[in-house]
């Protein structure tokens, strides 16, 4: 499942790990990848192009609903479902979904980004777009958990209310990071 890429630094021998996309399903409750399905779907008609595009692209792949000769055509209920079964087997549909979904967000983006950052993640810029990306590295910091995260955002934005699983996807997201390896190394973060 996990795949190893060299670093493009060319006087060093590391490698980095990724684990693909849809990976992510292994930290998603049923109900919360349910959830995150959905509201993409349901904002797809006021979405950006390029989200509706990649959506639509990854849809017509690898969503098959019997009945529909477009899968694109059926019901929201019924592609919901189906696009559940394709999110947890296809890193590209992940990739098309948590794009959307991240993008869909632009103040809990936002929110997130600067905390993050604040707390001395390396990230991307906020409007990379981490689709081409290989899928979420492996490494997390040590010191930082979930739990710690959550009591810093609130703390942060006292006039947001936002549910835990949101934060804790879009830090996901914005960092490109799966909690597996823990590592005390700042450069890695």
């Amino acid at each position: 499942m996990r795949q190893e890429n060299r670093m493009p630094d060319p006087g060093s021998d590391k490698k980095v790990s990724f684990f693909p996309f849809h990976a992510i399903n292994e930290f998603m409750t049923d109900e919360y990848r349910q959830q995150v399905i959905r509201t993409v779907l349901e904002a797809l008609p006021d979405l950006p192009d390029e989200h509706r595009q990649a959506i639509n692209k990854v849809t017509s792949r690898h969503v098959k609903i019997p009945g529909f000769r477009n899968s694109l055509k059926a019901p929201l209920a019924i592609r919901a479902r189906i696009t559940i079964e394709a999110f947890e087997k296809h890193p590209d549909v992940v990739a098309a979904i948590l794009s959307a979904w991240a993008d869909h967000q632009p103040e809990l983006r936002q929110t997130v980004f600067n905390l993050l950052a604040a707390r001395g993640w390396e990230l991307l810029p906020i409007d990379a777009d981490r689709k081409k990306l290989p899928g979420f590295l492996t490494f997390w910091p040590k010191d930082e958990t979930f739990e710690r995260i959550h009591e810093a955002y609130p703390s942060a934005h006292p006039d947001l209310m936002v549910p835990e699983n949101d934060v804790s996807l879009m830090v996901v997201w914005l960092s490109g990071r799966l909690p597996y390896q823990f590592t005390e190394n700042s450069s890695e973060r």
